[in-house]
C-alpha cells in the first residue's frame, strides 16, 4: 500500500509539473515579445520548483514538523525527541562515528584518488587505461555488493576452525596468531574504521578520475616554467599543479563529504549498527522501523539535514566563486 501511494505521488507530481509547463507555454504565447522574453524563464523553471516543492521541500518541513510529536504523532511534546537523543550516551556515540566518518573518509578517498591520478599519469597511455580502469571498477558496484565482498574479507571464525575470511587467514597463516573477530571489536573504533575502508575503496576510483581529469587540463607551459626555475617534481607538484586544481579538489571533496554524512547501506548491511558502528542514517532507521517512534526518527532526520546545510551552503558559495573567476 505504502509502495503504492509513494508511485501515485511521484506520477501526480510529475502529470502536474507537465501541466503547468503546458500552461505557462500558453499564457506565454498569448503575451507580446516583451512579456514573452520576461515569462519564458519561468515556463522551464516552473515545474522544476513544483517538484523541488513537492519532493524535498515539503518532506523537509513535515519532517521537521513530526520531530516535536509523540510516537503516535498525536501529541505535541515540544524538544523532548531531542533532549532524549542529545541525553542518551549511544545517540551520542553516533555522532561521535558521523564525525569520524567525516575527518576520515572524504579527505583519505580524495588523498587515495590525488596520488592515483598523479603516477598514473606518469605510466604511459595503454597501462594508465588499464591501471585506472581497475582502479575504478569499484564505482560500478553497489554499497550491499561492497558490503557483502568485504565481510568475506572480515569474515571470523573462532580458533581451531579454517579461517574463510581474507584478514583473519593472513593473521594465523602469516602472524600464526589467533583470528580477530574485525567487526565486533569496538576499540579504538577498529570495526567503524574497518567499514570506512570500504567507503573509501568505493569512492577513490571516482576521485581519481576527476582530479585526473583536472591534472591534465593544467597548462604545460606552468610546468615546464617551474622547472626551467629549478623546482623539483615535488614543489613543482604542490606549488604549481594543486593551486590549479584545486576547486577540483574541493568539490570532489565535498561531494564525498556530502555522501559520507548519509551513509547508511555499508553500516546496514555488514553490523545492522552494532558493536558501537551505528551513525545517523542507521539510527532513523532504527527509531522508526525497529522501535515505532517515527517523531524521534523525525528528529534523527533533522539532526542530519540541519548538519548537512552548511557543506551545501559552502558548496554552492565555492561554484559562485569558480563562476566569477571565469
Amino acid at each position: 500500500m505504502q509502495i503504492l501511494s509513494a508511485l501515485v505521488s511521484v506520477v501526480g507530481g510529475l502529470a502536474v509539473s507537465f501541466l503547468i509547463y503546458l500552461g505557462l507555454n500558453f499564457v506565454v504565447q498569448k503575451t507580446n515579445r516583451k512579456w514573452e522574453a520576461r515569462l519564458l524563464p519561468y515556463v522551464f523553471i516552473g515545474p522544476v520548483l513544483v517538484l523541488i516543492a513537492a519532493f524535498l521541500v515539503y518532506p523537509a518541513v513535515r519532517t521537521f514538523y513530526l520531530s516535536f510529536f509523540n510516537a503516535t504523532g498525536l501529541a505535541f511534546i515540544g524538544f523532548d525527541n531531542y533532549t532524549s537523543l542529545f541525553g542518551s550516551g549511544d545517540f551520542l556515540n553516533v555522532l561521535l562515528n558521523n564525525l569520524l566518518w567525516i575527518l576520515i573518509v572524504p579527505a583519505s578517498a580524495v588523498a587515495i584518488g590525488l596520488l592515483v591520478a598523479v603516477f598514473a599519469d606518469k605510466v604511459g597511455p595503454t597501462r594508465e587505461k588499464i591501471f585506472k580502469s581497475t582502479i575504478f571498477l569499484p564505482m560500478a558496484i553497489s554499497f550491499v555488493a561492497a558490503a557483502t565482498i568485504w565481510r568475506f574479507v572480515y569474515t571470523y571464525n573462532p580458533p581451531g576452525q579454517p579461517q574463510v575470511g581474507l584478514l583473519n587467514a593472513i593473521v594465523t597463516g602469516v602472524t600464526n596468531g589467533d583470528p580477530v573477530p574485525w567487526l565486533t571489536v569496538d576499540t579504538a573504533k577498529l570495526n567503524s574504521i574497518l567499514l570506512m575502508i570500504v567507503v573509501i575503496w568505493l569512492n577513490a576510483g571516482f576521485a581519481m578520475v576527476l582530479l585526473s581529469a583536472a591534472i591534465k587540463g593544467v597548462p604545460e607551459e606552468t610546468i615546464e616554467a617551474s622547472r626551467i626555475d629549478g623546482a623539483n617534481e615535488r614543489q613543482t607538484f604542490f606549488q604549481v599543479i594543486v593551486p590549479q586544481i584545486s576547486t577540483t579538489i574541493v568539490a570532489v571533496f565535498i561531494t564525498i563529504l556530502i555522501g559520507v554524512m548519509k551513509i547508511f547501506d555499508i553500516v546496514y548491511a555488514m553490523t545492522g549498527g552494532a558493536y558501537g558502528t551505528s551513525v545517523l542514517g542507521m539510527e532513523f532507521i532504527n527509531q522508526l522501523f525497529s522501535f515505532g517512534n517515527p517523531g524521534k526518527a523525525a528528529a534523527v532526520v533533522t539532526v542530519l539535514m540541519v548538519a548537512v546545510i552548511p557543506v551545501i551552503y559552502y558548496q554552492v558559495r565555492s561554484y559562485r566563486r569558480q563562476e566569477t573567476l571565469r
